[in-house]
């Protein structure tokens, strides 16, 4: 080959490694995974249990949880890491469910358990869902409170986790309690139980670009910025109101009754397990909170099923909240209505915000005649959760972050779908926006067949440039 054209292929090899070895450097690293959500029975034949005649109990959420389809809790904001390359996965979730049954004569609970936080970690081709556990012992009734237990084992049934997409999606992962899960389980169930199967999809963002390095002869900004000086009251800079109505009353709309649905106007936003209504307006003194905020929620559905909740409002004092919407229903039109009474405590500032996170919830006698008369005076509703800004650089809460609606997924495990077991399935994944990172070998082989092409080509336009060869020519010989 002559030194020119080995001196080409020369230059494009190293200019193919040099462009592609700092995108597989930056493909193998963690890529933070940021919203989200994790579907879970825990195990239905315990739901049931719990709410049936035997237990006589119930469940409430917490922390956001809430429930989708016939018997799943969601729960939500995922964070954690994925790597593509290897397929590694950790990633917490938010919310809690709290179980109660088999009340005693002193208003105790002999059932009492509470599962919260999800975190799922896989490594290879195990998983494990690891939970925060609160559980009440059957026997003696000492309270056990446990931090990320083990709880069961996911089967991922020769999925494979590698890739390079904007979303993973894990669609009924069998799930069996571990050892450490029955003993967190107040000994119900034991080790080796099959449990509900667990469905998950988690965003995963795009790696960082790299930072630049600042010149020496540029001043580094600041350490020290003056802080805006907190108000202990007065006019509120934003706040919003967290409440979910009835997570009953939810399930009732959306259920085989009603065939109905909600939809947010105004402002409004869906939570999964609340709605939110921004734009706080109002003042702060003391202790005392009295608040507008934006939004409706309305909620329609079959047999005559027309209620909307808008221009919610919340007043505070002496440590008694009362939240006010104005109601339209075919029997209410009216402004202002009291619906729900809650604990608001002596909510104080810290960091610029006043809180109440999740305080329980009467209805009131006027907020039942806005129901219908579905539910009576006095009967339990969704917690209310509210946070107003006395500063102009105080940040609410963050609202749960349910992440991409995941695709259709493209892992059903073989043995429940009937396809060869040898052909493995792929972790369903998708991508925003971008292409998924080749293979280097792939990608280096294939420029390099290129740059061979290149040079064939060369060499034919060189050997049409020249003169005919005679048969006594050394290169014909």
């Amino acid at each position: 080959m002559p030194a020119r054209l080995r001196a080409l292929v020369t230059v494009l090899c190293a200019a193919v490694l040099a462009a592609l070895l700092p995108a597989a450097a930056a493909h193998a690293e963690n890529r933070t995974v940021q919203g989200g959500r994790l579907d879970w029975g825990i195990k239905s034949s315990f739901q049931t249990y719990v709410t049936g005649p035997v237990a006589k109990g119930g469940y409430s959420l917490n922390g956001g949880a809430a429930t989708v389809g016939g018997s799943s809790f969601r729960f939500h904001s995922a964070t954690g890491t994925y790597d593509g390359d290897t397929g590694a996965f950790h990633v917490a979730f938010s919310g809690g469910v709290h179980f109660l049954g088999h009340r005693t004569s002193t208003g105790a609970h002999q059932l009492d358990l509470t599962l919260s936080r999800p975190t799922v970690s896989i490594s290879g081709s195990t998983g494990t869902l690891h939970l925060d556990v609160v559980s009440r012992a059957k026997d003696t009734g000492a309270v056990t409170t446990s931090r990320q237990v083990p709880f069961a084992s996911l089967s991922l049934g020769g999925i494979d986790m590698r890739g390079g997409g904007g979303t993973v999606a894990l669609d009924n992962l069998p799930a069996t309690l571990t050892a450490e899960g029955a003993r967190s389980f107040a000994g119900y169930y034991t080790a080796g139980t099959a449990l509900d199967p667990v469905s998950l999809s988690a965003d995963v963002k795009a790696p960082a670009p790299k930072r630049q390095t600042r010149p020496a002869d540029t001043p580094a900004p600041s350490a020290e910025s003056p802080k805006p000086a907190q108000t202990p009251g007065g006019t509120l800079q934003d706040g919003a109101v967290d409440w979910g109505v009835r997570r009953t009353f939810r399930e009732y709309v959306t259920g085989d009754i009603a065939h109905g649905e909600w939809a947010l106007t105004a402002g409004a936003q869906d939570g999964g397990a609340l709605f939110r209504f921004p734009g706080g307006e109002g003042t702060y003194e003391d202790g005392d909170l009295n608040a507008a905020f934006r939004g409706t929620v309305r909620f329609t559905g079959a047999h005559g099923l027309d209620l909307s909740l808008g221009n919610v409002r919340t007043v505070v004092e002496d440590g008694r909240g009362t939240l006010y919407a104005d109601v339209t229903s075919p029997d209410v039109k009216e402004a202002k209505v009291p619906l729900v009474t809650f604990t608001a405590g002596e909510p104080k500032p810290a960091g610029g915000l006043v809180k109440v996170t999740e305080a329980p919830a009467k209805l009131t006698a006027r907020g039942a005649k806005a129901f219908g008369g579905m539910y009576r005076a006095g009967t339990e509703m969704d917690p209310v959760s509210l946070a107003v800004a006395l500063t102009a650089d105080a940040e609410l809460p963050a609202l749960p972050d349910l992440g991409s609606e995941p695709a259709p997924s493209a892992s059903p495990r073989p043995e429940q779908t009937g396809a060869d077991p040898s052909a493995a399935p792929a972790a369903a994944t998708t991508d925003a926006g971008d292409f998924p990172a080749l293979p280097v070998s792939l990608a280096a082989g294939a420029l390099l067949l290129a740059a061979a092409a290149l040079v064939t080509v060369a060499q034919r336009r060189r050997n049409r440039a020249r003169p005919a060869a005679s048969p006594a020519d050394p290169e014909q010989g």
